[in-house]
């Protein structure tokens, strides 16, 4: 069982490949962090608030201020972290992104061409599905996990069901509606983690408020997983 403990600070540079960085930070704490409308300024603060909760995973939105300066702060002062974008819908975003410094690339759909292009440029790339044929075609074109969204319109039947015909340890992460309160049905259906959004951070919130729900989720994490 997950706890809470304190962060593992060892750069996750000991993992040779994106797949085996995307396994130790799943490891560490299976909940990516989702901080669209985060600024420049606030990307100290938030990702402390992050780290110092266990989490592992932090994504900026590419719709988000100045996204590309977050992360590349977020990925100098926390680089034992996994840090990227999420909202990553051309190839030439991947290229971006690797520039400043994220290993992390998270899509709201699949793109071969967004895959192709973080697998050529090494970095771990989370394409999201909503059906068994997108999540096949994701996998076979070579995604390291299925962003599974809209969460909302993905049941933690849907997951089941998903589970019972994909490779078996393929990570699947619900994104989209993820609270506390509904963490547990969808671990008992076969996700693997979480992405976070608005209920984890949204512009205005502060870091101290990020960090408790930071820390919610992280107890409702403990409790639910098996």
């Amino acid at each position: 069982m997950t706890t809470l403990t304190t962060p593992v600070t060892a750069p996750h540079t000991s993992a040779s490949t994106p797949a085996q960085a995307l396994s130790q930070a799943m490891a560490q704490r299976p909940l990516i962090a989702i901080l669209r409308g985060l600024t420049p300024a606030e990307a100290p603060a938030m990702g402390e608030a992050l780290v110092s909760s266990g989490f592992a995973i932090i994504e900026v939105p590419l719709n988000s201020p100045q996204p590309l300066q977050s992360i590349a702060t977020l990925a100098q002062q926390f680089p034992q972290t996994l840090i990227g974008a999420g909202t990553v819908c051309h190839a030439q975003q991947v290229n971006d992104v690797h520039a400043a410094g994220g290993r992390l690339v998270v899509a709201p759909h699949f793109n071969p061409a967004v895959v192709a292009q973080a697998l050529a440029l090494g970095m771990v790339v989370l394409p999201g599905v909503a059906t068994p044929s997108e999540a096949f075609a994701a996998l076979d074109a070579g995604a390291h996990g299925l962003k599974l969204f809209p969460a909302e319109m993905i049941s933690p039947a849907a997951v089941k069901a998903l589970r019972a015909v994909l490779p078996p340890h393929t990570p699947l992460v619900p994104v989209g509606g993820i609270t506390p309160n509904n963490m547990a049905a969808y671990l008992a259906a076969g996700a693997t983690g979480f992405g976070l959004g608005s209920a984890l951070y949204a512009p205005g919130r502060s870091a101290e408020q990020v960090r408790d729900m930071a820390r919610a989720f992280v107890l409702a994490l403990n409790a639910a997983a098996p």
